[in-house]
């Protein structure tokens, strides 16, 4: 028997071990329950996200001193979050303030708070019927390219988010599955799908919902199930649908289905009511009626239905199951990703309800302030503002031709250089407001405070071989204008001091577009890998393998086409304008019904965007003594002695890339080569007026401006 010298000895060793930490699927529920990112949580202890993920996956454990600290932190959040418990922190209250003062309020608020009433809702996996085998495809129905990244199963949804139909019923699925389909109407293809087919995909958020079932119907399935090839009609082609009375709608209406309100066109949605929490919906695409976009989905339209499957498949596991156009589907990420809501528990009833998400958006849309809405919005045209507009745009600017110098005449080359995914870049550890704005005369400036601001910046005098970082088209400004936050900050930061005339501003702030840009960004890198561009390439590498990427596989890259017009998109989507040739002034649009219509939000990415790339254009001219000859968005065109990057591009005698100017690489925010033409042949255009970073590709394909609309 042991004696208890050998017992506490052995205690002694326990106590003395490395500090125990909750198992992974713990650590993850406890970091989203606080409403912290992988990202913002890598940055407080010093490591990468994906070494966070590690964490929260259970591929590898934190060392010393780092163990401590995230042991310390999970403790903290696990006293305020305990598993199906109240949370021990009182409800927040947001003080009134004085107008005048805005300075008061300068440490924005968190999204970490939550309402005292507010408990987590147990989540319960509904029961779903059995699934059909899935047959194999035979080599003639698998796609002939490499197969990307294999999505993660979910048992519920063994067979994939989606499956791409033919005229003979089959269904082709992700992984190079093929299901039969007996479906010949739209009503029981919708049964088929809900109770048989297997198809879906679990919720990216654990207080979102599950995304539902895709079908993409091929020309000949769409026409064996009754529908027109070809979708007739004057309007635009993606405001085209069935009419009320065309026989397939009375179908589904008569099979007690509903459609909603965009009806029975190119990305149908058909669903009923749900019933105990459980969503009945399944969503069509119909591709011969130009559901893909060839600019956002090149070539995928004529692909084999097991190839479209493909692409449709890694695009749906690594950024969303497309809802829409890419622009449709980066919105829908955005909410997927912070939900408005979640369920909650009245302390009174004890009964579970709808209650507030930190850090989303909220349910309710929002009206903006009258400079950050358009000329046609009800706010503006029924207050009679004349007081100006923000005016945060991309870049499209040309050097005055008077201002080359006979030695960039003489160089050879114009070579162009595009950021990765600039706006993507810029939605980083981006801080926008949740809240309704507040009005604010001649307030102090707070570069840490979201909105808009009146303020002359005409007196900054610039170098006028660069760009003005005040304004889209590169102009000095011409009196007081209003501007988005980082734009006013960076007056600052070029050491002029601004005293704003006045503000609208926001209290309640958060980094809303987080986990947006985590996502999209692990997407974009992930993808662009798989073409065989990697991060451990030197600038010689990734310059060669950027230039063979697009031969590399077709299917990845209509996916990473995809992903970049997601990015693009999705901010445009922030202030969608009104459509249709029967619209007045002053009439409200479909589009201002939503909470993400949030010009405001655009105008800060935008902001970044810009005030980012003015940055590193005036580091070039410190470093290299370089000018652009001309910027449009993320394109900059710089005059070289060599037609690559690396001939003027600044380096360190080390080898490395210098800090603060353009760099080479994969990753948002870094630069690639977008084209290379003669000096004479820029010149030429500039001359015309016209902008050499639009035409510096040479491929007959323009650079199209991010106007995000």
């Amino acid at each position: 028997m042991a004696s208890e010298e050998e017992l506490f000895a052995n205690i002694d060793a326990l106590l003395a071990e490395e500090p125990q930490l909750p198992p992974p699927a713990e650590r993850a529920r406890l970091r989203e329950a606080a409403g912290i990112t992988q990202a913002r949580l890598a940055t407080a202890l010093k490591t990468t996200t994906q070494t966070v993920k590690n964490y929260e996956n259970g591929r590898s454990e934190p060392k010393s001193p780092r163990l401590e600290a995230y042991q310390r932190l999970l403790n903290g959040w696990a006293a305020k979050y305990p598993a199906h418990a109240a949370p021990a922190a009182p409800a927040r209250v947001v003080e009134p303030q004085p107008a005048s003062v805005p300075e008061t309020f300068a440490r924005p608020t968190t999204p970490e708070t939550e309402t005292a009433a507010a408990v987590e809702a147990p989540i319960a996996s509904a029961e779903r019927p059995a699934r059909p085998a899935a047959r194999p495809a035979t080599s003639s129905r698998r796609p002939a390219a490499k197969k990307a990244a294999k999505p993660a199963t979910d048992p519920r949804f063994p067979h994939g988010p989606l499956a791409v139909l033919d005229g003979d019923g089959s269904a082709y699925g992700v992984d190079g599955i093929v299901l039969d389909c007996p479906a010949t109407t739209v009503p029981q293809l919708v049964e088929w799908t809900l109770k048989e087919s297997g198809i879906g995909a679990a919720k990216l958020n654990r207080y979102g919902k599950d995304s539902d079932p895709l079908i993409v119907l091929t020309a000949s399935a769409a026409v064996k199930l009754g529908l027109p090839e070809q979708l007739e009609g004057h309007e635009q082609r993606r405001s085209l649908r069935l009419p009320e009375d065309h026989p397939i709608v009375k179908q589904v209406t008569k099979a007690r289905w509903q459609l909603t309100q965009r009806g029975f066109g190119p990305w149908a949605r058909i669903y009923r009511k749900a019933t105990a929490g459980q969503r009945t919906c399944v969503q069509l695409a119909v591709l011969s009626w130009d559901a893909l976009d060839p600019r956002s989905w090149p070539g995928v339209s004529e692909m084999e239905p097991a190839d479209i499957a493909r692409v449709l498949g890694v695009y749906a596991t690594r950024v969303i199951t497309p809802r829409g156009s890419t622009a449709v589907s980066g919105l829908e990420l955005m909410t997927a990703l912070r939900p408005p809501t979640k369920a909650v528990q009245d302390r009174n009833s004890g009964n579970w309800v709808s209650g507030y998400n930190a850090g989303s958006l909220g349910t309710e849309p929002m009206d903006p302030a009258p400079p950050e809405a358009t000329p046609e919005h009800p706010v503006v045209v029924n207050s009679g503002w004349t007081g100006g507009f923000l005016n945060e745009e991309a870049y499209q600017w040309v050097r005055d031709v008077g201002l080359l110098t006979d030695e960039e005449c003489l160089l050879p080359y114009a070579v162009g250089l595009d950021l990765n995914t600039a706006f993507l870049a810029a939605a980083a550890r981006l801080t926008v407001g949740l809240s309704a704005p507040d009005h604010f005369h001649a307030p102090k400036f707070n570069p840490k405070i979201p909105g808009s601001w009146l303020a002359d910046l005409s007196g900054i005098e610039l170098d006028p071989r660069l760009p003005s970082p005040f304004t889209p088209d590169g102009t000095r400004p011409t009196g007081p204008a209003w501007y988005q936050t980082h734009t006013v900050a960076y007056a600052q930061e070029l050491g002029h001091n601004v005293e704003p005339i006045e503000a609208y501003l926001r209290r309640e702030t958060g980094a809303y577009l987080d986990p947006w840009h985590d996502r999209l960004k692990t997407a974009y890198v992930d993808t662009l890998a798989d073409l065989g561009v990697t991060k451990d390439l030197t600038d010689v590498e990734f310059l060669a393998a950027m230039e063979q990427h697009k031969q590399v596989d077709p299917a990845l890259n209509a996916v990473l086409s995809a992903i970049k017009a997601t990015v693009k998109g999705g901010v445009g989507k922030l202030r969608e304008r009104p459509q249709g040739r029967h619209y007045k002034e002053g009439e409200t649009w479909p589009a201002l019904q939503r909470p993400t219509w949030r010009p405001d939000i655009r105008a800060a990415v935008i902001s970044k965007a810009r005030v980012n790339m003015h940055r590193k254009l005036r580091n070039m001219a410190a470093m290299t003594g370089l000018y652009p000859l001309a910027v449009l968005s993320d394109c900059v065109v710089y005059p070289s002695p060599g037609a690559s990057p690396l001939d003027f591009l600044p380096y360190a005698a080390s080898g490395k890339p210098q800090p603060g100017g353009f760099r080479l690489g994969p990753t948002p925010g870094l630069a690639k080569l977008e084209g290379v033409q003669p000096m004479l042949w820029a010149v030429d255009l500039m001359e015309q007026g016209l902008n050499p970073a639009r035409h510096i590709k040479g491929d007959g394909h323009d650079a199209v401006l991010d106007e995000g609309e």
